[in-house]
């Protein structure tokens, strides 16, 4: 039995999740992309998961390079999470080149500044699942910026992560 595959899509609307923004570097190259499947998998060792696709051109620096870091992002990167997706056409190292502030932690990964939480990972273990590449990533550094609220995506829309309201 097959489901209409754009009505998987349009269900996975319904999914609330933060922004994230997956970077790597491999050599001297930098690559990156916006992904909201990001999971926890343990406390310990601390882990976490990114469903990464791979004809996205970050794919191969993060098999390679066996690093990532995993920046929740805020309201304010915006229009970093759109070029990441590529939306606005620039590729590669380039993507990194006018907006943000980076750093790095432990692995070199490049981080970006004014992040809610950013996990820097050394990844542990990959498996293929259809179009992506499930990559699970032991946490090897952190950042927390409690000042700094989540974007969020949903119903195919970024949403600024302090518009929620909770629900008691």
């Amino acid at each position: 039995m097959t489901i209409d595959v754009g009505a998987f899509k349009t269900g996975m609307r319904h999914l609330a999740a933060s922004v994230c923004l997956i970077t790597t570097r491999h050599g001297a190259e930098r690559g990156g992309l916006t992904a909201t499947a990001v999971c926890s998998v343990s406390a310990e060792p601390p882990q976490l998961l990114v469903c990464v696709n791979r004809e996205a051109s970050a794919h191969p620096l993060i098999v390679a390079s066996r690093i990532c870091a995993v920046n929740v992002m805020a309201p304010g990167h915006r229009k970093i999470a759109e070029r990441f997706a590529g939306m606005d056409g620039v590729e590669g190292d380039a993507r990194f080149v006018d907006l943000g502030e980076w750093g790095t932690l432990v692995t070199g990964a490049p981080v970006l500044k004014g992040c809610p939480v950013t996990f820097d990972c050394r990844v542990v273990s990959t498996t293929v699942a259809g179009t992506h590449t499930i990559v699970i990533g032991e946490i090897v550094g952190v950042t927390l910026d409690a000042s700094c609220k989540p974007l969020l995506y949903a119903g195919g829309a970024f949403v600024a992560g302090e518009t929620l309201t909770a629900v008691t």
